[in-house]
């Protein structure tokens, strides 16, 4: 019963990022299909008339590698978001699209960005720093997952790497900003850290609910009626 239980979880969890990325395909067999660049409507920096790339760039890439590229990590950090931030992922998943394409266009140098880079990035730094801080063992543990699969982002952040690739490390970077900004914002909310429970604590709460009783329902030596001294076929009763 457990089994299906998870099995539903991680169906639901896949869904978003799944749907997200199969948009980016049919984006790009449309290029295919129609043999037109739409690169061309990707985001460009610091124009009025470039603010819509806030919301094609990530869904416009350069080349079939690049796609490929992006969508393993969208699929696997989505997933990751919904299975394990259930009622917040929306809302984060939407504000990392949103904030780092902003970002994006306010810091980036002129040209046009495409790709889901910078969403990659938000997500990811959402992911680590939103488990380091709310002190949950599963949640660190898989922060430590994504920093061992994608450990080697920070290199997109340092123009001397990214500039030669022709990389958009300020997308990198706006989307670094974007998802430790999402994890401190929301860190209140969602899965917090476990709460333990010490044996200790459990038999002082079974001691007061006896009522002042011992075991087997006796009363404590200072509750026990004293006898009359005069009355010598009295037979005391200790309690050690």
């Amino acid at each position: 019963m457990e089994d299906n239980t998870e099995k539903k979880k991680f169906a639901a969890s896949l869904f978003v990022p799944a749907s997200f990325v199969v948009l980016m395909w049919i984006v790009k067999l449309m290029e295919l299909a129609f043999g037109v660049d739409l690169g061309v409507y990707g985001l460009r920096p610091h124009m009025l008339k470039g603010l819509y790339g806030i919301i094609t760039m990530p869904f416009l890439h350069g080349s079939w590698e690049h796609l490929m590229t992006n969508s393993i990590p969208v699929l696997v950090l989505g997933t990751a978001l919904y299975y394990c931030y259930r009622d917040i992922a929306t809302k984060v998943f939407a504000l990392s699209f949103v904030i780092s394409g902003l970002l994006t266009w306010c810091i980036a140098s002129r040209g046009v960005h495409v790709g889901a880079s910078a969403l990659i990035y938000a997500l990811n730094l959402f992911l680590i720093t939103s488990g380091l801080i709310r002190r949950n063992a599963k949640l660190i543990a898989i922060s430590l997952i994504m920093v061992f699969l994608y450990g080697s982002f920070i290199w997109g952040m340092i123009p001397v790497f990214a500039k030669p690739m022709n990389i958009s490390w300020e997308g990198h970077l706006a989307g670094f900003i974007t998802g430790v900004f999402l994890a401190f914002v929301y860190r209140h909310q969602g899965p917090q850290k476990e709460e333990f429970k010490w044996e200790d604590e459990d038999e002082s709460e079974d001691e007061d609910d006896d009522d002042g009783e011992g075991e087997n329902g006796e009363k404590p030596y200072w509750d026990v009626p004293q006898p009359d001294m005069k009355d010598l076929t009295v037979r005391y009763r200790f309690r050690h």
